[in-house]
């Protein structure tokens, strides 16, 4: 019983995920969610209340996908700037192909008609690329005149600004060309040695890579 509750669940979700992404909240109806995931509309109240807290469970699950993700990049041996990069670029692939993750954007950026409080974003982004960019201080990998606690901020917005644009311009099917863009901007004033061996263009050639499997 308590297996078939939890399967119900995460159809119900995947499915107003799908919709919340294609249609919007104001433009999707538990009627819809309940044609696209197969299950009742009763079995759908049980789970959620209405279709605010539904909103709701979408944008949690959406935040619930990073903490994992950081954890798997910070363990992989290698330098922390390197680390940073090769972390950018799975969190931009799942915003590209993860309908979760994108439902959850387009709700958070539709708050305001949304009568639920949410989450509130980018706050957990600045402390993981701070902790990075400190870790990357730490080995001596950072340039002398680059501040982890000034930089953060500024670098978690043009990563998500990136994402406004290529959203707006391609649907993000151009995203990863368009973050190497970015990286290859920034990178000359975070590395302590941008011409050596971990020169902005070979680092990004490795970063872009997926994790290591012995990581």
């Amino acid at each position: 019983m308590q297996e078939r509750a939890e399967e119900t669940r995460k159809a119900v979700l995947q499915a107003a995920a799908h919709l919340f992404f294609e249609r919007g909240y104001a433009g999707t109806s538990i009627a819809d969610i309940s044609a696209r995931s197969g299950r009742t509309s009763g079995a759908i109240y049980f789970h959620y209340t209405n279709k605010e807290q539904l909103a709701l469970a979408v944008v949690t699950a959406h935040f619930a996908a990073w903490p994992a993700l950081v954890a798997q990049h910070e363990s992989v041996a290698e330098p922390a700037l390197e680390r940073l990069v090769r972390l950018s670029f799975s969190v931009a692939r799942a915003f590209r192909d993860d309908v979760v993750v994108r439902a959850g954007a387009r709700l958070w950026a539709e708050r305001r008609s949304i009568d639920v409080e949410m989450p509130p974003p980018f706050v957990d982004w600045i402390a993981t690329v701070e902790r990075m960019l400190a870790a990357a201080r730490s080995e001596g990998g950072l340039a002398p005149g680059a501040e982890p606690g000034r930089d953060a901020p500024t670098l978690v917005a043009a990563f998500f600004g990136l994402h406004t644009l290529s959203d707006v311009l391609d649907d993000r099917l151009l995203i990863e060309d368009r973050l190497a863009a970015l990286w290859l901007l920034l990178l000359p004033g975070l590395l302590v040695d941008p011409v050596g061996p971990a020169a902005p263009h070979d680092l990004l050639a490795r970063a872009r890579a997926p994790v290591p499997a012995s990581s």
